[in-house]
């Protein structure tokens, strides 16, 4: 099976490392963008990749600015909420020329894709949510809020191991020991991406940006599913069927045994339920 490709492109001084995977014989259907969460980086869509990569979709996962090897620059110099980070997504796409794409968000930092797409509809051709914090009372849960409070925010995210807490704690599995190794290793080789964290969950505000979603999805129509890990500890099932229930074209798949990293946890039920999805003709 093949691997996805580390590449990197720069815009306006933020350089963005990405995995992208071209397939053998593409089936020229729109690329599909997977945008990773908290504490995670494009390593985590690394098994998803390939299976979709099978059916013919080009697949690209950036790291986030700020978090696993793209840039980190200071908060004086990039504001870390989510209307920057929707922004700056914007120019990433515009940069590899992804004039329409199928997106895929994950968690409590994927979610800014949600804003992107509200602001950007006739640039989706489908949407997939994962274990995202969706309208109308998500909330950050305690494990992760305490790491943007301050002077304990500093500490809690310095510390390598913070890694394994949130990616374990998210969900029922134990992470293996090597895919660990790459995820804490940004923590490992500088104190930015410590800083970047604490930064983006202080500029979250997690209800303002609830609002923008639920405003902004209003009219909503174009085909949207949300899988969801019903293992995940921090978000609601019942909240994430309710939204699916609430669009014009929307709808809900249970991932049984899967947490809040459902792409980590279990990456074969994501793969199959994203193939199933995009391969589904338009009604």
């Amino acid at each position: 099976m093949a691997k996805s490709e580390l590449k990197d492109v720069t815009i306006a001084d933020l350089q963005w490392v990405y995995r992208e995977l071209v397939p053998d014989t593409p089936n020229h259907k729109p690329p599909v963008v997977m945008l990773h969460g908290l504490v995670s980086q494009s390593y985590s869509w690394r098994e998803v990749m390939p299976p979709l990569a099978d059916k013919g979709f080009r697949c690209i996962a950036p790291d986030w600015i700020g978090h696993g090897s793209s840039s980190k620059p200071d908060k004086r110099e990039f504001a870390y909420d989510p209307d920057t980070f929707a922004k700056v997504l914007s120019a990433y796409l515009e940069a590899l020329e992804l004039d329409r794409i199928s997106l895929v968000v994950q968690g409590f930092l994927g979610v800014t894709g949600l804003l992107y797409a509200a602001q950007n509809p006739d640039k989706i051709e489908k949407l997939i949510i994962l274990n995202s914090p969706l309208p109308p009372d998500a909330k950050v849960p305690l494990k992760i809020g305490m790491m943007g409070w301050p002077l304990l925010g500093q500490i809690m995210t310095q510390d390598p191991l913070l890694v394994d807490r949130t990616l374990e704690g998210g969900g029922p599995y134990e992470v293996a020991l090597d895919d660990l190794d790459v995820y804490r290793r940004p923590f490992l080789k500088s104190s930015d991406v410590g800083r970047s964290l604490m930064w983006t969950i202080q500029a979250m505000n997690l209800p303002q940006l609830i609002e923008q979603i639920a405003q902004g999805f209003t009219n909503w129509s174009r085909p949207t599913l949300v899988a969801w890990g019903t293992s995940d500890p921090w978000l609601s099932a019942d909240t994430a069927q309710a939204f699916a229930k609430g669009l014009t074209d929307g709808e809900y798949l249970e991932l049984a045994q899967v947490g809040h990293y459902a792409q980590e946890d279990w990456a074969d039920k994501v793969s199959e339920a994203i193939i199933t999805f995009l391969r589904k003709k338009e009604l």
